[in-house]
């Protein structure tokens, strides 16, 4: 008599959907869930830095929308949101420039970075998400310290 952990697990679609939907409503960038032997991981690709802008949390985002009456004045109020080499937050999260308090940084402003370069963690519920260099480029500037709470499209470094 065959075992029934033998037997191949039927996939639950609506529990896969249910972790999709957490992942996208909490703005994690991967969710894992398993019982006994088996474990599913869903993870996202953040989007291209340059897709999303950075908006004050005092201000409706919708107001500084491209196009609109107030956005001239918010970019000039925020010339890091628009520089061409902005690396912004995908997630909300705590920000960690190394991967141990005693650690050296992965960047310092002057170092040069391929593309896939770790430059920062971002660790949303209990999850460290790398923050990789999306282009090649030197860190001209970063805008976050270790340990500091980030929000959802909030600059962290620029790259040129």
């Amino acid at each position: 008599m065959a075992d029934k952990n033998d037997a191949p697990r039927r996939i639950d679609a609506d529990l896969i959907r249910k972790m999709a939907d957490l992942l996208k409503e909490l703005g994690l960038g991967e969710i894992e869930y398993g019982e006994d032997e088996w474990h599913v991981r869903i993870a996202k690709e953040p989007p291209p830095a340059a897709a999303v802008s950075y908006h004050s949390p005092h201000s409706s985002p919708l107001a500084h929308a491209p196009g609109s009456a107030d956005s001239a004045r918010f970019e000039e109020a925020n010339p890091i949101a628009n520089h061409p080499g902005v690396i912004v937050s995908p997630m909300v999260g705590v920000v960690y420039t190394s991967d141990e308090p005693k650690a050296a940084p992965f960047v310092k402003v002057g170092d040069t970075v391929k593309e896939g370069d770790i430059l920062l963690l971002i660790e949303a519920m209990k999850v460290f998400n790398q923050i990789k260099a999306p282009r090649s480029g030197k860190v001209i500037r970063i805008l976050v310290s270790s340990g500091m709470p980030v929000e959802f499209g909030e600059p962290l470094l620029i790259i040129e």
